[in-house]
């Protein structure tokens, strides 16, 4: 069992309104093309130090370019038991090709 629930873009904007937390796990030159507004940034391989700075709970759902890298950081919180993780289906490539706003 993974821990967290893959989402799509639809559901993200939901969650959203709601007050999920987002974090984009990229790297910082991958997130210097444009990430989700409101984005934590937070690289993956910082995540298991940074980890303690996300409110764990709040629904908390992970970002990548196409969804692995995330998949990876949303099961690693839930392991470390964050309750409500998610990963978002596709990543910012998902969110971009719906029409969703990226910024610089």
């Amino acid at each position: 069992m993974s821990g967290f629930k893959n989402i799509t873009v639809d559901e993200l904007h939901g969650m959203l309104e709601r007050g999920a937390s987002l974090v984009d796990v990229r790297t910082d030159a991958e997130v210097a093309r444009g990430f989700i507004k409101g984005a934590v940034l937070l690289p993956l391989h910082l995540l298991p130090m940074r980890l303690n700075e996300l409110d764990a709970s709040k629904p908390t759902v992970f970002y990548c370019q196409m969804g692995g890298r995330s998949a990876q950081a949303a099961a690693f919180a839930a392991a470390q038991g964050h309750a409500d993780v998610y990963n978002l289906q596709g990543g910012i490539t998902a969110w971009y090709h719906s029409g969703g706003e990226v910024v610089a």
